[in-house]
């Protein structure tokens, strides 16, 4: 026997997106695919299975993916120990070759594999270069030395934008090339902020494996589930934005700086989260509106 109840929920599931599918058609959505969630293949092709549904419904996403956890894998593995500073990788040039080794070739490859196999097409552009880079000097009002760690300095954003008008869903690691064509370690969550400004984009998702921001990581009631622009710089100073955090709302700042009308910080460990922030009345991570 048919349950009608059953059938009824779908339908109603469906309605609720309508006007989200509206809303954002033709709009370009940056997506930041953070590592932690990539290592985990049953997370990797619940995001991935959404990107194609994005696409399929007339919305241009764009994804930048990390790979810490892969990287600091193989790091270990070659007998190197990852070190980091305010949550940015220092980077000798032996461990450069390993960050762009295992984002274009591992990750890479893997991502736009999967894509495939739920009918998307994805290109990655890392190695076009479309990503300019210089060295980063200062970070967090600091001097510093991080090695080969970069700060974007230009975005082509114009083969971004015609990737999309095609129906390709471009991939892009986090690295960027400078004038003598040496590669820079970027941040992804720091670039996925200019890409959504360089773009215009509606929206900016940071994919995790945290809820969103959270006033206590041990309890899931201290999430915020919307906070303003204005809240941030405080909540860096009160220390419950932190470490790690610190390079997703300042991404996020960038974003709204320029247009984009919300980012979010999502917990890419959720099945289908992305399309639960993006498609459903009340969302489920961290939003930042202006």
């Amino acid at each position: 026997m048919v349950n009608m109840d059953k059938i009824i929920t779908k339908a109603s599931v469906l309605i609720e997106a309508l006007p989200y599918i509206q809303a954002f058609q033709g709009k370009r959505i940056i997506i930041k695919y953070g590592g932690s969630v990539i290592a985990k293949e049953k997370y990797c092709e619940s995001v991935l299975k959404d990107v194609v549904f994005m696409r399929t419904v007339g919305m241009h996403p764009i994804l930048i993916h990390g790979g810490g956890k892969s990287i600091s894998d193989r790091m270990k593995k070659d007998g190197i120990t990852p070190r980091f500073h305010h949550g940015m990788r220092i980077t000798d040039e032996k461990t450069m070759a390993i960050v762009e080794e295992v984002l274009v070739e591992t990750v890479g490859e893997k991502i736009i594999e999967i894509l495939g196999s739920f009918g998307g097409k994805a290109e990655h552009l890392t190695r076009q270069k479309i990503i300019r880079a210089k060295k980063m000097t200062h970070y967090m009002e600091e001097e510093v030395d991080l090695g080969y760690v970069g700060e974007v300095e230009d975005i082509r954003s114009d083969i971004l934008i015609k990737k999309c008008t095609e129906g390709i869903i471009p991939i892009i690691a986090p690295i960027g090339y400078g004038e003598d064509d040496k590669p820079y370690n970027i941040n992804a969550d720091i670039l996925a902020g200019e890409v959504a400004a360089s773009v215009r984009a509606e929206k900016l998702v940071l994919l995790s494996d945290v809820l969103g921001i959270m006033r206590d990581l041990s309890e899931e009631a201290s999430l915020f589930s919307t906070l303003k622009e204005s809240d941030i710089e405080k909540f860096i100073e009160k220390g419950i934005i932190k470490d790690g955090m610190i390079p997703k709302v300042h991404s996020c700042i960038k974003a709204l700086e320029n247009g984009a009308t919300k980012a979010h910080i999502v917990d890419g460990r959720i099945s289908h989260s992305l399309l639960l922030e993006i498609f459903t009345d009340k969302g489920i991570g961290t939003e930042i509106i202006k």
